[in-house]
């Protein structure tokens, strides 16, 4: 080797190792920055418009469209407001939608989740009706339907795995009934992707697909949510049932799991606290992979944007397209919207 040259070795074509020197003197990075044309075109990871879903909240009530005081920029939607709201997601080149819904009432065993005539069975409708291409994607949990507020069916204070997978199965196979294209369970029950495939093969809708809240940890990031959803728990925590945010071997054990039970696309949320754990899930699994970019990072974005402390809509574009650069196929994000408008103004 000379005195100007470092021997490098790298992993080529069909595994085999190459050899390259290198003169440090030639190194100049920089040329393919110098204009914005070059950086487009050695641009490594792009964000696009089909990438993402976009979450709505559904409630009772006539022409109700109600911002989310924690979410500026972010509202609740009656259901004769929706089909609007579906149409313009659809107009702005997204193709999917993750519905939560808000009941009139709740119980403590959440019997309104599967009721035939629930909020979210009838947003599934309406959504199709409006625009019958569209996939609608919907959260398969408890805790907007039950008045303690857990994920599960609770006993002498304690959340029961097994006494609730029935109940996520029955609210599963309501939405496939409704027209969902996609479940999403969410309530981090033990086995409760093999209780809903068993339970939506059992009723002839094998092409009912399942995203599994895989590697979902208990996290401070979801407090907005919980206002938007009013699903905060009345007593205790979920700490139980969601996983402890240092554990990352447990997260791919999870995913496995869901995998093992017949998951199709899997799921990290939160998002930008846990880009190591999507990069690794990445690595190690071949399905699709979903990022959920959850409410309070949205909510910290905005507050930042509303002082002036940030640049919001670089900020935005930044995190997004590192969950992306993360090993994400798929984001959840209630920025999809005004992304998918400046995806859709570069192109123009």
């Amino acid at each position: 080797m000379g005195s100007h040259g470092n021997l490098n070795i790298f992993v080529g074509k069909f595994g085999l190792k190459e050899e390259i020197m290198i003169d440090p003197s030639m190194m100049r990075f920089r040329r393919l920055r110098r204009s914005l044309a070059i950086r487009e075109l050695t641009n490594e990871t792009r964000l696009s418009i089909e990438d993402f879903i976009c979450p709505i909240f559904v409630i009772h009530g006539t022409n109700i469209k109600q911002e989310i005081s924690p979410m500026p920029g972010y509202f609740q939607f009656s259901l004769d407001r929706l089909p609007e709201e579906v149409q313009e997601i659809w107009d702005l080149g997204i193709k999917a939608i993750l519905f939560f819904g808000l009941p009139e009432s709740k119980d403590s065993l959440g019997t309104g989740a599967y009721s035939e005539k629930g909020i979210v069975q009838e947003a599934i409708r309406i959504a199709k009706q409006t625009v019958p291409e569209i996939v609608v994607i919907t959260d398969v949990c408890l805790c907007e339907y039950t008045d303690h507020g857990h994920c599960g069916i609770v006993e002498n204070g304690e959340v029961l795995n097994d006494s609730t997978l029935e109940v996520l199965a029955k609210v599963a196979l309501s939405h496939a009934r409704a027209g969902a294209d996609i479940v999403a369970p969410s309530a981090m029950m033990d086995g409760q992707v093999r209780a809903i495939r068993n339970k939506l093969d059992a009723n002839d809708f094998t092409q009912t697909a399942i995203l599994g809240y895989s590697a979902k940890f208990s996290s401070s990031f979801y407090g907005p949510f919980r206002v938007a959803a009013d699903s905060a728990p009345m007593s205790g925590d979920r700490r139980s049932y969601q996983m402890n945010f240092g554990n990352a071997r447990e997260a791919l054990r999870e995913i496995q799991a869901d995998l093992s039970e017949g998951a199709d696309i899997i799921m990290v949320k939160p998002a930008l606290s846990y880009l190591d754990l999507i990069s690794r899930a990445r690595n190690e699994f071949l399905a699709p992979l979903c990022a959920y970019n959850v409410s309070g990072e949205y909510s910290m974005v905005k507050a930042g944007g509303q002082l002036g402390w940030l640049n919001e809509k670089q900020i935005i574009l930044e995190l997004l397209t590192s969950i992306k650069r993360a090993g994400a196929d798929i984001i959840i994000s209630y920025h999809a919207k005004e992304v998918a408008k400046w995806l859709r103004e570069s192109r123009d």
